[in-house]
């Protein structure tokens, strides 16, 4: 069996009006899925708290809620930010 690109699951209970904004948002973005549509709002959600900040240059193959870390991710953190730090 081939091995998951996103092993982990989250489950979350919606109201039926959190899941029609969440659709109606969803369809709107053209998004392929829901899990998708959750994960670009988590996204937004830590960039606009200042938690990931992208580097320039940034491709969108790199979509997801946390991109790939490493020594070229580009990754700058709102703490090192605010420190006056730089990449991770």
């Amino acid at each position: 069996m081939a091995e998951l690109e996103r092993p982990e699951r989250l489950q979350i209970m919606l109201t039926s009006d959190e899941l029609a904004a969440l659709e109606n948002w969803r369809f709107e973005r053209r998004m392929p899925s829901r899990s998708a549509a959750v994960r670009e709002l988590l996204r937004r959600g830590l960039h606009a708290d200042g938690f990931l900040t992208a580097a320039q240059g940034a491709k969108s193959q790199d979509f997801g809620i946390l991109p790939n870390s490493g020594p070229n991710s580009g990754i700058v953190d709102g703490a090192s930010r605010d420190q006056g730090g730089g990449k991770l």
